[in-house]
């Protein structure tokens, strides 16, 4: 997995798992809040009814207040009272019926057949003596009672709430009541429509979750063209260094190689050639043969001599074969003798276990660095110390030169090609470069992992 894909996750993953906890947690209060509106409508549309129970069942008992309070207890009167009620209505399934004490039933109109029976016994199917209970409820000031009941609309027992009174002077139950299966049915009304709105929330949020992590997968595609534009620009611009790099180091080769070797070579040739010609002449030219030759050898060792400096700047062999230690010793002792500086070299830890990329990084910094002194800094004294721990190894040069002003550097490419080589190696093999400098001197850090 790229460190693209990597970044896409990091962006996705906590957005779609905290899109989902609010789903849930919206899920759970809206429904924790449907549960709770239900309870209410089911409360209030109760107690409406059940005002309108009270009310209804005081209009029965103004239909017969002037037969009840004339104090008749004839048959005819009750008669006449049992018929007022039978014939009071309201809808479908509201009615009024009338016990005695002893659970007889003396009106029910939906029911006629129940009419001189005696239903003290009857239970529901719960085994709930459901005429008693409505007897005892209005003996003891009247109420409501829940039981279980025969609806007239459909014939089907379903829950039922009632309200009695009683009528002490005839020793009658009067009452009526209302079917619960219509509340029931209100209720599911409002929870299947709660149901529906919950429903749409959710799918608003899975909506809004897939259009974000559309926009963020469209916002990584740009940012994945943009990116790849930067990278070939910044690949093209190395490009450009490295020609240029190469070319400056063939340039200087050539220079070396021409103003340096070429022409020791051509005045070697011309000595050779001189002792030659004199050797052939008269014996008395012998001594001046010799000289000739004594001399050619002697430019000879000289060209040997930039050769091996020559080789040595390409790739130190002490490098391979010795180690970054020897390497750095023996590259500051022939800068001690060529730049007439004195350079004391300090090391501690074990650097040798480093790899050999970042043992060539390292030397070659302190290559870049040094030559930077010779060049620019005029300093008298530079001290390289290179040492390491269990994480890091750290190389720090310092002289106590004229130093430089770090921002016209950073401004000026051209004057800071040498710099930004170094910070550029340091951080190819994971490690970082700093660099401090005032007119006290200066001072290069360099850091890398241990490793």
């Amino acid at each position: 997995m790229n460190l693209r894909h990597k970044i896409f996750l990091l962006a996705v993953v906590p957005l779609i798992v905290a899109l989902c906890a609010i789903a849930l947690a919206v899920q759970y209060q809206a429904t924790l809040l449907a549960q709770q509106q239900l309870k209410s409508v089911e409360s209030a549309y109760l107690k409406s009814k059940e005002a309108e129970m009270r009310h209804y069942v005081t209009l029965a008992t103004r239909s017969i207040k002037a037969i009840y309070d004339s104090g008749r207890h004839d048959a005819a009167a009750l008669a006449e009272a049992k018929q007022i009620i039978s014939k009071l209505d309201y809808g479908d399934d509201g009615y009024f019926f009338v016990y005695d004490m002893q659970g007889v039933n003396l009106v029910h109109p939906r029911q006629p057949e129940l009419v001189g029976q005696n239903l003290w016994e009857l239970r529901d199917n719960k085994g709930n003596p459901t005429i008693q209970r409505l007897i005892f409820r209005a003996g003891h000031g009247g109420g409501l009672e829940h039981y279980l009941w025969e609806k007239p609309s459909t014939g089907k027992i379903v829950p039922k709430l009632g309200y009695v009174i009683s009528l002490p002077n005839w020793g009658w139950v009067l009452g009526t009541g209302i079917y619960l299966d219509d509340v029931d049915a209100v209720v599911h009304k409002l929870d299947t429509q709660i149901s529906r709105n919950i429903q749409s929330t959710m799918l608003w949020i899975t909506g809004i979750a897939i259009a974000s992590v559309l926009v963020i997968a469209l916002f990584g595609l740009a940012l994945n063209f943009s990116e790849h534009r930067v990278a070939d620009a910044k690949l093209k611009v190395l490009a450009q260094r490295v020609v240029h790099s190469q070319e400056e180091e063939r340039a200087r080769l050539s220079r070396d190689l021409h103003d340096g070797i070429s022409q020791s070579l051509v005045s070697i040739k011309l000595q050779i050639e001189s002792g030659i010609a004199k050797l052939a002449g008269p014996p008395a030219q012998a001594d001046s043969a010799s000289q000739s030759f004594d001399r050619a050898a002697t430019q000879l060792n000289d060209v040997l001599g930039e050769v091996r400096r020559i080789s040595h700047n390409l790739r130190p062999t002490l490098l391979d074969d010795l180690g970054l230690v020897a390497a750095l010793d023996h590259l500051t002792r022939e800068f001690a003798d060529h730049a007439k500086m004195e350079v004391r070299l300090i090391t501690d830890g074990h650097i040798e276990h480093l790899s050999e990329v970042r043992k060539t990084a390292l030397f070659r910094i302190a290559q870049e660095a040094l030559t930077n002194i010779e060049r620019h800094a005029a300093a008298a004294n530079v001290c390289l110390h290179l040492g390491s721990n269990s994480r890091e190894v750290r190389m720090v040069i310092s002289d106590d030169g004229k130093g430089f002003n770090m921002g016209s550097i950073a401004d000026n490419p051209k004057r800071g090609i040498g710099l930004r080589n170094m910070h550029e190696r340091a951080e190819a093999v994971g490690g970082n470069l700093s660099l401090t400098s005032s007119t006290e001197g200066t001072q290069l850090v360099a850091t890398l992992p241990n490793g």
